[in-house]
């Protein structure tokens, strides 16, 4: 459904990592096939749809992940974030489950502040690659991850977690992508830690398509595990 709201150039990002740019927070109605996925960014979509950072709809975001291959790095129980927080970008927000529609598209956030957890993937902090999308804008409103493509690799991410626990995250790299060349195996795949992806929408927006053309990826690790 259209929101009323084109993207403004102020939202766009030009530079290394042009920006998420999906609309919002990845309005993240990513095109998922059996579990496709994330992200979105950018000023003022045109709609939810266009704004969500979706990669392909043949990318299956399901990791094989294998307890007991854990090679590197500290490693938590299983527990669901609750907030997610970025200090360098003096963001925070809380998480909302994500799950698949029945068309096997990912399901969306409804606000521009709320960033999803894909729960098809692993929880932070538990072996494998974790999964958070959030909007770069929604509804005329800046996005929790408006600002995502200015992380640099040392930044720190910390996820509250139900469990009253924290887990910390290092970056250890961000990375811009086409949306038709969205990198299944590096997100989605086995890890031999516990990772954290987070993913929205970057690049030029498309007005034939009424999509962005890019997703902006950050990769980061588990570098520290907080007790409750």
């Amino acid at each position: 459904m259209d929101t009323g709201d084109a993207p403004q150039p102020a939202g766009r990002r030009r530079g290394r990592y042009t920006l998420l740019a999906v609309a919002g927070i990845l309005t993240v109605t990513a095109a998922v096939a059996i579990g496709a996925a994330v992200a979105s960014q950018q000023d003022d979509p045109p709609s939810p749809r266009a704004s969500a950072a979706a990669p392909p709809a043949n990318a299956s975001p399901v990791p094989a992940t294998r307890p007991g291959e854990l090679t590197a790095g500290p490693l938590m129980a299983s527990s669901p974030p609750v907030r997610v927080s970025i200090p360098s970008l003096k963001a925070t927000a809380t998480t909302v489950a994500l799950g698949l529609q029945p068309d096997g598209a990912m399901q969306v956030p409804d606000s521009a502040t709320d960033v999803g957890w894909f729960t098809k993937a692993p929880m932070p902090g538990a072996l494998g690659p974790a999964v958070l999308a959030g909007h770069v804008n929604w509804k005329g409103r800046k996005g929790t991850f408006f600002d995502l493509g200015k992380l640099t690799p040392g930044a720190g991410i910390t996820v509250d977690r139900k469990d009253g626990s924290t887990a910390t995250f290092t970056v250890t790299k961000v990375e811009q992508y086409p949306k038709d060349h969205f990198p299944t195996d590096e997100v989605y795949g086995a890890t031999d830690h516990a990772a954290l992806r987070l993913i929205t929408c970057g690049g030029e927006f498309d007005n034939a398509t009424q999509h962005y053309r890019d997703n902006v990826i950050v990769y980061a690790r588990l570098a520290h595990a907080h007790s409750a």
